[in-house]
């Protein structure tokens, strides 16, 4: 694997990371959104990544070219709603988004579960940004050594 190679890795983590960290926002801005333009409340969203395509896959290079690894990164292949979280019926007849028995359907959206793949997705980005800084060093010692 050559040293471009990993600055190509790197920067698509910190891409997609970064992407992912704007989906998670949305769905802390939008966590008491009950009505969005369709009339029905918000969804949560989740992304989804894979390797880059061109890719041979880690489990084939392992087993029949070791030293040959040729990742060239991540990618986002979508972003997603959460059909599988229930959304959350809350009990506020005052409610202008109130069905006849008083309910409110609020999004399936939980604060604590944002914050945690927040926090997931910022190391994750710091890593790669880290990675990156210390393949530009090397680089940069090399350069100097030529001197």
């Amino acid at each position: 694997m050559g040293m471009f190679t990993s600055f190509d890795i790197n920067a698509s983590g910190m891409t997609a990371q970064r992407y992912r960290m704007d989906i998670i926002s949305e769905n802390v801005a939008n966590a008491n959104t009950t009505r969005t333009k369709d009339g029905t409340p918000y969804v949560r969203k989740v992304v989804t990544f894979a390797e880059q395509d061109g890719q041979t896959p880690f489990s084939r290079v392992m087993n029949d070219h070791l030293d040959r690894y040729s990742g060239k990164g991540v990618k986002v292949t979508g972003v997603y709603e959460d059909k599988v979280t229930e959304m959350n019926m809350v009990y506020d007849p005052s409610h202008p988004d109130a069905d006849e028995n008083g309910y409110v359907l609020y999004p399936n959206v939980n604060i604590i579960t944002e914050m945690t793949n927040l926090i997931d997705a910022s190391r994750s980005y710091e890593a790669n940004s880290t990675a990156f800084t210390a393949t530009k060093a090397m680089a940069m010692k090399g350069l100097s050594l030529g001197q």
